[in-house]
């Protein structure tokens, strides 16, 4: 798969926001693509009752591909002085303060779509200015605060390529999904929230962390026009759905301009994906119910995130 210039890609991006039609005031984006009825089917076809996490465990330790980690602190509270007349039991609480990146290259997030602006723009053509200091006045993460249900489906690259992982500076290809759909005997579908393997937890965990801002391994930005004909509803990742180095000449992170502001579909990035995988793989059953359930965050242009695979 060759690189596209800069034109390609402007012309890409076009091609995909026309793809997107839900008119002017919407604020959902591809969120649209999911009916009750499709949430009432997946729910259906729940039959073992069997939960995977699909959120990393999150961490507080520096790595190289996360120098500002997570910020924990616990204290106890007190009830109240002690008196030595008192002999009533005293309760004391653990209190937790904690501060995150949101979108760093190790914690499970979900990208709302006020994440990226396009030439000034977000999604479906709102002015960059409705970003302020304050947060986002229009397309937070709140969008999806009702919670995001629908049949999920992994699509495990890897396994499809016979390898433990892809490498760094890879791409995942139109042909990768589709060969993927083929060996799973399933079909991405309208509605669905597609989740694609590309192993970067596994290669974390065996060789260790390392600089991701400046190699990992994802889809293809050319990929993204299989994904609007399939009119999935979300797209999530091991990685964060974006190689490095870009295939897009003076673009970085060419994947989230179109997913986000083209076709508005939210992005949930650095999952753990290695569970949930082998689970696939025991049941041969590569879909199921799948429920997101982002932080009210009304503001935010995104939320740390657990998504829930039940089978």
């Amino acid at each position: 798969m060759t690189d596209l210039s800069a034109d390609e890609f402007r012309a890409l991006h076009q091609r995909l926001k026309g793809m997107s039609r839900w008119g002017s005031a919407d604020r959902r984006g591809a969120l649209n693509y999911i009916s009750q009825a499709d949430v009432v089917a997946a729910a259906s076809d729940v039959w073992r009752g069997r939960t995977v996490a699909l959120g990393a465990p999150v961490e507080s330790h520096p790595a190289p591909d996360n120098p500002e980690p997570y910020l924990h602190e616990t204290i106890i509270s007190s009830s109240g002085p002690a008196r030595p007349d008192d002999a009533a039991p005293r309760v004391s609480f653990a209190l937790d303060r904690m501060a995150m990146n949101i979108h760093g290259h190790a914690d499970s997030h979900i990208d709302a779509l006020c994440h990226v602006l396009y030439d000034g723009r977000l999604y479906n053509d709102i002015s960059g200015q409705a970003i302020g200091p304050d947060g986002a006045a229009e397309l937070s993460i709140d969008v999806a605060g009702e919670g995001i249900a629908g049949r999920g489906l992994l699509l495990d690259v890897p396994r499809t390529r016979g390898v433990r992982w892809l490498e760094p500076g890879d791409h995942v290809t139109a042909d990768d999904l589709a060969a993927a759909e083929k060996a799973q005997d399933d079909r991405v579908g309208q509605g669905d929230l597609l989740f694609v393997r590309v192993g970067h937890r596994r290669r974390r965990s065996e060789l260790g962390p390392w600089d991701t801002a400046r190699a990992r391994v994802g889809l293809h930005p050319a990929a993204l026009e299989f994904l609007a004909e399939r009119r999935i509803a979300v797209l999530g990742s091991d990685g964060d759905s974006d190689s490095a180095a870009s295939a897009v000449d003076g673009v970085e992170f060419p994947v989230h301009a179109l997913a986000i502001n083209a076709l508005g579909l939210h992005l949930l990035d650095y999952l753990q994906l290695e569970e949930l995988a082998a689970v696939c793989e025991r049941l041969r059953r590569w879909s199921f119910l799948c429920v997101v359930a982002p932080l009210r965050l009304c503001a935010a242009s995104g939320s740390p995130v657990n998504p829930i695979a039940i089978f």
